[in-house]
Formats: C-alpha cells, sequence, structure tokens
C-alpha cells in the first residue's frame, strides 16, 4: 500500500521511496526504507496530509504521498 492510503492514527514502516519522484529533501527529512510514519491529519478536502516521521512534523501532497510504499504495524 502507499503513504496516501493511510487513515488518521494509522502507524507503517517505510518500505520503498521512488526516488525518481520524490525530492532529495524528503529522504533527507527521513522518508526512506525502514523509517516508522504516523499520519495525523488530513486537510480539509483531502489534501495535503499531516505526518510524523522520526520525530518530525512534516506536510505533503497526496501526490507525493502516493509514491511512498509503506506496511500498516
Amino acid at each position: 500500500m502507499t503513504l496516501d492510503s493511510l487513515q488518521i492514527n494509522d502507524k507503517a514502516v517505510i518500505v520503498n521511496v521512488n526516488v525518481d519522484h520524490v525530492p532529495l529533501k524528503m529522504i533527507e527529512l527521513g522518508f526512506i526504507a525502514g523509517n516508522f510514519v504516523e499520519l495525523l491529519h488530513v486537510a480539509p478536502f483531502n489534501d495535503p496530509i499531516y505526518l510524523k516521521v522520526n520525530d518530525s512534523h512534516i506536510s505533503i501532497r497526496k501526490e507525493l504521498a502516493k509514491e511512498i510504499s509503506v506496511e500498516i504495524i
């Protein structure tokens, strides 16, 4: 499944990141395989989404979240 399909308060482990579409800055912020991610909030109209990645809080667009594969824990 991909990051954009998580529900609020779901926790997951990042399995794969499509480095061709995900900016380097996102990878530097912790979007790499093996890191934990939690969906905290979804903005009105379902975009963007607000996430917690390794104690950092980050907001990203759903279009970008579709490029990150996760496994719910």
